[in-house]
């Protein structure tokens, strides 16, 4: 059936609660820049862009890929998949995925001219791998790689591309300041993995959490929360920061307990307010750090 889908759809396939996986990177990575006195509004709006439409092709590529490969099914326990449940074609989710690598490109071509050819091979390398992460001859999804694939892009080359582009150079600093990001980012897909690891397994998607199951799971993402909590702290401690930046995270504390809480009792849909909960997370962690960066 050709269904082309009403924008009320589109939106529901490009998973808006996802989105802030995509902008708290972008936030921190501007946050160094500022502090560098290197901030170059423009190009931190154009990486903030490049970062959101990133995201939003992996979204629609996910719902595609997945279901053409048989793991979503009526038994999913995540929110609806628009390819999934009919609400949007095949034919026209493709058209849309293609339409976002169109803009990507367009996004990327002002980042190329401002931040040079490296530019061009990360932005390659990003869309391949969004692409690569529920598609093609080895999905990394369906491989265990997902998390670590997560982690690089959405911590590492994310924030350290955000800094980069406005600066033109690379500190290590910068990197490391990537890695809480990373955690955090990492830690939304670790529920998403931990909620479907039945409905995957029977699907022969063999995530990470398939892999060693809901305890060693859920350890991990206390293990993350945990880790992106304390990493401030180090940082501070070693004279590479400023005492403050650490405590401005700490006003996020209670949440991340809350949601740990979660994570260790909550059980099938229940953890899609969890997953939410945590994208949030991520998002206000994030704002909070770059707060304490600025000042």
């Amino acid at each position: 059936m050709d269904v082309p889908g009403t924008p009320k759809l589109w939106i529901l396939a490009i998973r808006p609660r996802t989105l802030p996986a995509s902008v708290a990177p972008v936030i921190v990575g501007t946050a160094m820049a500022i502090s560098d006195k290197g901030f170059k509004p423009t190009a931190a709006l154009a990486a903030l862009a490049g970062a959101l439409l990133l995201q939003i092709g992996a979204n629609l590529a996910n719902d595609y890929f997945d279901y053409i490969k048989g793991i979503d099914t009526a038994d999913r326990l995540g929110p609806v998949r628009v390819m999934q449940s009919g609400l949007i074609s095949a034919k026209h989710l493709r058209t849309g995925i293609i339409i976002v690598i169109i803009f990507t490109a367009m996004v990327g071509l002002y980042l190329i001219s401002v931040g040079g050819w490296i530019i061009l091979f990360i932005g390659l390398i990003s869309i391949l791998a969004g692409l690569a992460y529920s598609g093609g001859p080895y999905p990394l999804a369906s491989h265990g790689l997902g998390d670590v694939f997560v982690f690089i892009f959405f911590g590492f080359v994310a924030v350290c591309g955000t800094y980069y582009v406005q600066t033109l150079h690379l500190t290590m600093l910068t990197v490391l300041m990537s890695i809480p990001v990373g955690m955090l980012v990492t830690s939304i897909l670790v529920v998403n993995n931990l909620r479907d690891i039945v409905t995957d397994k029977k699907a022969g998607k063999f995530t990470l959490a398939v892999m060693v199951g809901k305890r060693w799971t859920k350890i991990e993402y206390l293990t993350l929360l945990v880790s992106a909590y304390t990493i401030p702290f180090i940082l501070c401690f070693s004279k590479m920061l400023s005492g403050w930046v650490a405590l401005f995270p700490v006003v996020s504390l209670p949440m991340a307990i809350y949601l740990i809480y979660d994570v260790q009792h909550g059980t099938g849909t229940a953890l899609n307010q969890t997953l939410a909960g945590t994208a949030k997370l991520s998002f206000v962690f994030s704002l909070l750090l770059s707060i304490g960066l600025i000042i």
